[in-house]
C-alpha cells in the first residue's frame, strides 16, 4: 500500500454454502487442489515459512504485491508478469517499482511444477504465500484463502493508473476506489491495517512534512512530535533510498499497533490520517484496536479482496513460469 481510468463491470462477491462466487467468472472454494494436487497449499506454506524464517520483513512485502495485484484487474497474477518488447507491464508501473518478493514467488512456482505440472495457479500461489507470510509468527492461518483462481494473459502499466490507493488520497477518493472495487469502508479501514507491517520511502509523505499546502508548511492534522521524528528521518529534499516504520517501533509485528498510532494523529500517509476524517471510518478506527476485532475484520476483507474480478474455470491459463504467459 500506490492516467486512464476505464469502466469496467463491478464483480461483487457473495457467500453461498462457504463458496464465493464472483458474477458468472465461476467459483473459488476451500480446497480447491484437493484432488488435482493435494499437497499444493502445505509446499506453498513450507517454503514461504522457511523464507520467512530468514526474513522478517516478508510478510510486508508479499501482502503488499498480492493487494497491488487484486487492484489492478483483479486477482490474477498479472502484477507477476515480466515487460515483453515495447509494453510495459504492471510490475513497471511507478506505484509497482518499490515492490519486492517476487524471486519467493518464483522458488515456490519452480518448486510446485515438479509435483503438479500445470496444475495451480501463480494467483493463487501469490494469494496463499500473502497469508502465510503474515501467519508465520503465528504459527496458524490468520485468514481463510480460498482458490481456483486463473492466470491473466495482459499486464499494462497504465492499467495501474487510478486503481491502485495513493498514500495522498483524501478519504472520499479512498471511498469511491474502494467502492468501485465491490469494497466497503469497514474493508477500507481494515485493509489499511496492514500498514501495521513494513516501510515506505521518504517520498510518498515528505510533501506532508515540508509543503503540504504549496507554503511550506506541516500538514496540522499530524502529531508535532511525530512530524519532527519524521523530519530528522527524512530531511528536505527526500532520499529516495531512505525508509521509515509504518508503524513506529512495531514495523515487523502484525498486530493493532497501526490503530493506536493512527488514534495519536500518527499515521504516516496522507491516506492513513484521512482516515479519521470521515465519522464512520474514525469509529472503526477505535473498534479494530482490540486485537480480536481486527484479526477478524482483516480476515474478512481480505477474502473480499482476494475474490476481486478473479478468473476461473476456463478463462485465463495456469502459467508454467510466473513472469510470462505460456
Amino acid at each position: 500500500m500506490s492516467a486512464r481510468i476505464s469502466f469496467f463491470v463491478l464483480l461483487v462477491p457473495f457467500v453461498l454454502l462457504g463458496v464465493t462466487k464472483v458474477c458468472d467468472a465461476g467459483f473459488l472454494s476451500k480446497n480447491f487442489y484437493q484432488k488435482s494436487c493435494s499437497q499444493a497449499e502445505k509446499l506453498v506454506r513450507d517454503i514461504t515459512w522457511s523464507k520467512a524464517r530468514n526474513d522478517s520483513t516478508l510478510g510486508a512485502k508479499l501482502l503488499r504485491v498480492h493487494y497491488h495485484d487484486c487492484f489492478v484487474k483483479g486477482c490474477d497474477a498479472s502484477i507477476l508478469l515480466d515487460t515483453v518488447g515495447k509494453n510495459q507491464s504492471e510490475k513497471d508501473a511507478r506505484p509497482n517499482l518499490s515492490l519486492l518478493g517476487f524471486e519467493v514467488i518464483d522458488d515456490i512456482k519452480s518448486q510446485m511444477e515438479k509435483v503438479c505440472p500445470g496444475v495451480v495457479s501463480c494467483a493463487d500461489i501469490l494469494a496463499l504465500a500473502a497469508r502465510d507470510s503474515v501467519s508465520f509468527p503465528f504459527k496458524k492461518p490468520m485468514w481463510d484463502v480460498l482458490t481456483g483462481r486463473r492466470d491473466g494473459r495482459i499486464s499494462l502499466a497504465s492499467d495501474a493508473n487510478g486503481n491502485l490507493p495513493s498514500p495522498f488520497s483524501d478519504f472520499n477518493t479512498l471511498k469511491q476506489l474502494f467502492a468501485r472495487k465491490g469494497l466497503t469502508v469497514n474493508d477500507l479501514v481494515a485493509l489499511s491495517g496492514a500498514h501495521t507491517i513494513g516501510v515506505a520511502h521518504c517520498g510518498a509523505f515528505s510533501r506532508r512534512l515540508f509543503n503540504f499546502t504549496g507554503k511550506g508548511d506541516t500538514d496540522p492534522s499530524i502529531n508535532a512530535t511525530y512530524a519532527e521524528s519524521l523530519k530528522k528521518q527524512c530531511p528536505n529534499p527526500a532520499n529516495p533510498a531512505t525508509t521509515v516504520e509504518m508503524d513506529p517501533q512495531s514495523s515487523l509485528s502484525f498486530d493493532t499497533q497501526y490503530f493506536t498510532t493512527l488514534n495519536q494523529n500518527k499515521g504516516l500517509f496522507q491516506s492513513d490520517a484521512a482516515l479519521l476524517t470521515d465519522r464512520v471510518s474514525a469509529k472503526i478506527v477505535k473498534q479494530l484496536q482490540v486485537p480480536k476485532d481486527f484479526l477478524s475484520e482483516f480476515g474478512k476483507s481480505m477474502k473480499k479482496m482476494g475474490a476481486m474480478e478473479v478468473l476461473t474455470g476456463k478463462a485465463g491459463e495456469i502459467r508454467k513460469n510466473c513472469r510470462i504467459v505460456n
